[in-house]
């Protein structure tokens, strides 16, 4: 079974940024995309972004493209979501997602998820 955990969440000033990361243990890591979804308070849960297995090829919402980055660092087994240029927005809990489907925006694709990690933007 992989296991995923976010780091990184806190509050930030609307316009700076912050870069979450996600470990990943117990699995075939570099084998699969890695997904970024988020939920704000009161909202269902949305899609972000997602990065292939090998870290070259990307997708965002347009909500968030051109701010957000996805990368990955496969011999750390570990994936990061780095955001720029803030909006309150953004406020939401942020969770990694992966499994041998992963890569679109249904989240009926991701088999693995993180526990989450706040992320609050005030105005």
């Amino acid at each position: 079974q992989v296991e995923l955990v976010e780091s990184g969440g806190g509050l930030v000033h609307a316009g700076d940024s912050l870069t979450l990361s996600c470990a990943a243990s117990g699995g075939a890591f570099s084998s699969y995309a890695m997904g970024w979804f988020r939920q704000p308070p009161g909202k269902e849960r949305e899609f972000v972004g997602a990065i292939g297995w090998n870290g070259l090829s990307a997708h965002y919402a347009d909500s968030v493209e051109g701010r957000f980055t996805i990368s990955r660092d496969n011999a750390k087994n570990t994936a990061y979501l780095q955001m720029n240029d803030t909006k309150p927005e953004d406020t939401a809990v942020y969770y990694c997602a992966s499994g041998p489907f992963a890569y679109g925006r249904s989240q009926s694709n991701y088999d693995y998820w993180g526990q989450g990690a706040q992320v609050t933007v005030s105005s």
